[in-house]
């Protein structure tokens, strides 16, 4: 039986209001968790150790966010105010994204229903990320010589520029990123491979670009492990994005991408990263759809693992 790690669970953010207008209210995140537990176990994201993070982020700064000693200025880049509840959401993320990587070595499927903190730099935090998810358990998995070739397949809307940034002279990581090219970030940086959309871009044109150049830059690679930032921030309405995805798009993308990896065996940690729909009941239609597709494609893997 598949199961999906999540820190939405954690008081840091079910006794809290989301620290951005444009988030998930609380009770639809609480709607949207309990349409996921009817589909697969939801288990409470444990706290990520900090000496981990310390692989990927510098230690002073780590130190400094975690006794709360950051500037204004500092704030602003992340999005939004330090409180100590943001620690703990970091830490909770990415300790449901380490999890999940443990799930995807083992089974073939990891799931985080959250993470996917891509702004976040080694030495700074942008973007609503202190702590890069993806990078930290990247690395360990590296570190620990449980993979060799890591993918970074990063379909949010926004470019993972800490990702990039953090993985710049590393390769043993190929950093994939397909985003709204005139999106935040404003300045961007050099992933292994970047696919710039223009605004508007539909199902038609996103579909073509993921079959044409994603796909076979992603399958030539030859990864061992894949992280897929499965954002839903590409949908047409998202407050935050600037594409023109529909749901059944959305669908065919990610059903692409987890068909690709149950077909080759390739483990692989499904992060939700961006979704900022205006409508709440269509971001959650988007994230279920998400999940469905991953347990589709890996039901026959999965099944015969348990």
């Amino acid at each position: 039986m598949p199961r999906a790690f999540t820190p939405f669970l954690r008081a840091a953010y079910s006794q809290s209001p989301p620290p951005r207008r444009q988030f998930l209210p609380r009770e639809f995140m609480l709607e949207l968790l309990q349409d996921a537990r009817a589909r697969l176990p939801l288990l409470e994201a444990p706290d990520l150790p900090w000496p981990l993070a310390e692989r990927v982020h510098d230690a002073a700064y780590l130190e400094r966010w975690r006794r709360g000693e950051v500037t204004r200025e500092e704030e602003r880049a992340l999005g939004f105010a330090w409180h100590p509840a943001v620690a703990q959401r970091g830490l909770a993320s990415c300790g449901a994204t380490l999890s999940a990587t443990q799930d995807a070595l083992e089974t073939g499927l990891g799931i985080n229903l959250g993470g996917g903190t891509h702004h976040a730099y080694a030495g700074h935090a942008e973007g609503f990320s202190f702590l890069n998810d993806v990078a930290i358990a990247a690395r360990q998995a590296l570190d620990a010589g449980l993979v060799s070739k890591v993918l970074v397949l990063d379909l949010d809307v926004h470019q993972g520029n800490g990702t990039a940034s953090i993985f710049a002279d590393e390769a043993r990581v190929f950093t994939l990123s397909v985003h709204a090219e005139r999106n935040y970030p404003f300045r961007k940086e050099i992933s292994d491979l970047d696919v710039g959309l223009p605004d508007g871009t539909g199902d038609t044109e996103y579909l073509a670009a993921l079959e044409d150049i994603v796909m076979p830059a992603a399958q030539h690679f030859e990864p061992e492990l894949i992280f897929y930032l499965a954002g839903a921030d590409v949908l047409d309405g998202d407050q935050l994005g600037r594409l023109s995805l529909t749901l059944d798009g959305l669908r065919a993308r990610d059903e692409t991408v987890y068909g690709w990896a149950a077909q080759t065996k390739t483990p692989l940690v499904s992060l939700m990263a961006g979704g900022y729909h205006r409508d709440p009941a269509t971001l959650i239609a988007a994230r279920l759809g998400t999940l469905d597709a991953a347990l589709g494609a890996f039901a026959h893997a999965l099944g015969a693992v348990h």
